[in-house]
């Protein structure tokens, strides 16, 4: 059966699969993009959002056929925030920001890879973390190029584009990981 954008409906996580959307509050909408969950943060056809993290490489119509049939086929999201530079939450961040023509955010910390200016270190393949964490070293490590649209987060920690959000620094996975409450 061929993917229609028009049907996306909110799903239990417990059946979720690539290309799902499902639903974590009423604001906040998951994507499941292969092995990443990218998030949608705003009430549907309210045309006031935020896409939180762009998914891998290659998925930049799926991400945008789900945000227009959340929020509407002319919406566009106030911006795009990372919660941090690896390739499978920016695979299609250059796309969808020239897309939408939207600004991209992310922690000051992570800006050489978000600037073409600095490669990730590769991963330690030894620590425990199951499969992924074995196949780790097959991963892209390359930086994106997001100038002149990425910006950093504001110091306050409050997030462009969602009121009433704070970021948080969670650094571990990447020196400026990023969580938001």
């Amino acid at each position: 059966m061929p993917h229609n954008p028009h049907h996306h409906k909110a799903m239990p996580m417990t059946s979720m699969k690539s290309g799902d959307l499902f639903e974590v509050l009423p604001d906040v909408v998951g994507l499941t993009v292969k092995i990443v969950n990218v998030c949608f943060v705003g009430l549907p056809k309210s045309g006031d959002w935020v896409l939180v993290d762009a998914g891998m490489p290659k998925s930049k119509n799926l991400i945008a056929e789900a945000a227009a049939s959340r929020f509407g086929e002319s919406s566009r999201p106030k911006a795009i925030i990372l919660t941090h530079g690896h390739f499978d939450h920016v695979g299609s961040v250059v796309e969808l920001a020239e897309h939408w023509d939207v600004p991209v955010y992310a922690h000051a910390l992570e800006m050489p890879y978000l600037t073409g200016e600095k490669d990730y270190p590769y991963p330690d393949t030894q620590v425990e973390g199951g499969i992924i964490a074995k196949l780790s070293s097959l991963f892209p490590n390359t930086p994106v190029d997001l100038r002149p649209r990425i910006q950093t987060l504001p110091e306050d920690g409050s997030v462009p584009g969602m009121p009433g959000w704070r970021w948080i620094a969670t650094p571990g996975h990447t020196q400026g990981h990023v969580s938001f409450s």
